[in-house]
């Protein structure tokens, strides 16, 4: 386990899943996908439970808590029946989404890079390890701002299942062992300020305590980047 809590140094990229849950599709004004999508994230964008996100200058900054795969080995071209194989744990994640910049580039039809790769737009949790989670498809998700519940989903809403998304994603690029795999958000994105406080859970159905945690704080960005509409 050790060994794959050192994805955030040793792994080379974060292959993020988009629109994974219909309502959160629905509730952007997206169509829901009949296959697959996904974009890329630096690891740079990692954060760890106790950081700060940094909103840039300008950006409207929007939470999606998500479960994240972590990779135990690397592989390609992977079959949906030996997914399991190369899963080498859990995490728990905030994918973080600078919206106005999203939205800008969707309008001029360019990629999302800028908008999902800012330092620390990744919070994510230690490992979980594999055997915590006997069924991925079945996780509570939940994410509170000041203590005020924004997102609260399953994973059973997913569109696509995990080994579905390994295959596919594996079938166009190499999943290395310490890669990490966001998954898709539920409903309920929301818009984070500056000094609030964002604390998301992940847990099994009914069990009294969380798998994992995040806590961390929001503030304003000093310097750098500012969003010009």
């Amino acid at each position: 386990m050790s060994q794959l809590n050192a994805f955030r140094t040793a792994g080379r990229k974060i292959v993020a899943i988009g629109r994974n849950f219909a309502d959160h599709a629905k509730e952007l004004n997206n169509v829901v996908p009949t296959e697959p999508f996904f974009f890329l994230k630096p690891t740079t964008s990692y954060v760890e439970s106790g950081g700060t996100i940094e909103i840039p200058q300008g950006v409207v900054a929007h939470h999606e808590v998500e479960l994240a795969v972590v990779f135990g080995k690397t592989g390609k071209d992977i079959q949906r029946s030996e997914a399991n194989q190369y899963i080498g744990g859990y995490a728990l994640a905030v994918d973080m989404t600078a919206r106005n910049m999203q939205d800008k580039a969707k309008k001029s039809g360019l990629p999302w890079s800028a908008a999902k790769g800012f330092d620390t737009f990744t919070p994510i949790s230690s490992t979980i390890s594999k055997d915590q989670i006997p069924d991925p498809h079945n996780v509570d998700l939940w994410l509170t701002v000041d203590n005020k519940m924004r997102q609260r989903g399953n994973t059973s809403d997913m569109i696509f299942s995990i080994p579905e998304l390994i295959a596919y994603v594996s079938s166009i690029m190499t999943l290395e062992a310490g890669d990490v795999m966001l998954t898709g958000t539920p409903k309920g994105v929301s818009q984070l300020q500056h000094g609030q406080v964002v604390h998301a859970g992940l847990q099994l159905p009914d069990a009294p305590n969380t798998l994992a945690e995040l806590k961390l704080l929001v503030q304003n960005r000093v310097g750098g980047y500012a969003f010009k509409p």
